[in-house]
């Protein structure tokens, strides 16, 4: 069994290491130009040559839960795609959006900004029923995060595109019950993979249908969001503001609005980083259910996106 590691950004020899050590019986290299075809590769990024060059490949291994990137090189029909299910990152976007939410809830920034002034003061405590959180996409990290978020006593409501039933959770799907997912949600939560369907979903006519005071927590992909369309509604009160750890061009440019925007925080695309030992194991088990002819967790459904 051969398989061919082709990250672009990532070092390679400590994904070698262990994935040698997982599957002692695979021959494993980094890609190069012309290099002989192989059974399955791991990837991140690849270029669209290496795709071209393997074209027998029985499954494209992807580092990440997100397979964007992926679909828009040109894949043969009958290559298999398989992402990460978690590897980590769930309980990662969990705590990331929990803070993000709570830090909003609770009037943390006012309070900082209080102690930086030198005041001493109080703020009228929030009611959580007043702040109805809505999780767009309910996977693997959607629907973790949902649970997550419903242990703080949250009303807690979950959108996505076909039926799905999460303990806790008020859930919605399919265009039929989008607008009435967001009439009822205040904080909004994207962990929807992106799609052409899905790309631009947060724009002006969606977002002005959440209640007023919406908050927009967005941690899967910056495509998402209609930049523009958040900073106008914003500056007219309907939104009250937004984390983002995701951009529509990244690194975020210099000079770009939201660096210094007193209602937006920002983060590097770090809400759930990749962790190398988690996912060489579940790629390395993937890997070797698939040698046996198993089905596996993660197979990608490339018309759909995800």
């Amino acid at each position: 069994m051969k398989i061919t590691f082709c990250c672009t950004d990532t070092k390679a020899e400590p994904w070698l290491q262990g994935l040698a050590a997982a599957l002692p019986q695979a021959d494993i290299s980094v890609w190069q130009p012309g290099a002989p075809q192989s059974d399955y590769a791991v990837v991140w990024a690849p270029p669209q040559q290496f795709i071209d060059e393997q074209p027998a490949l029985r499954a494209l291994c992807n580092i990440g839960a997100g397979v964007d990137g992926l679909l828009r090189l040109r894949l043969p029909p009958s290559m298999r795609v398989v992402r990460l299910d978690d590897a980590g990152m769930a309980v990662q976007m969990a705590e990331y959006v929990s803070h993000a939410l709570i830090r909003h809830f609770r009037e943390l920034d006012q309070y900082e900004a209080q102690m930086r002034a030198g005041r001493w003061g109080y703020l009228k405590p929030p009611r959580r029923q007043d702040f109805p959180v809505g999780v767009m996409g309910l996977g693997v990290l959607g629907e973790r995060v949902a649970r997550t978020v419903a242990q703080f006593d949250f009303p807690v409501l979950g959108w996505s595109r076909s039926p799905k039933a999460v303990a806790g959770v008020r859930t919605y799907s399919g265009a039929e019950g989008f607008g009435e997912f967001l009439a009822a949600t205040r904080v909004l939560v994207n962990l929807l993979p992106l799609t052409p369907e899905t790309h631009g979903i947060m724009r002006r006519d969606t977002l002005a249908r959440l209640k007023p005071g919406a908050y927009v927590i967005n941690v899967a992909r910056g495509a998402h969001l209609v930049e523009e369309d958040l900073l106008a509604l914003i500056e007219e009160g309907h939104v009250a503001g937004a984390t983002l750890d995701v951009f529509r061009t990244e690194p975020l440019p210099a000079g770009h609005p939201f660096w210094n925007h007193p209602k937006i925080t920002i983060t590097p695309h770090t809400s759930a980083r990749t962790l190398r030992d988690e996912s060489i194991a579940q790629i390395a088990g993937k890997i070797a259910a698939m040698e046996r002819g198993e089905a596996v967790a993660g197979a990608v459904d490339t018309a759909r996106g995800y």
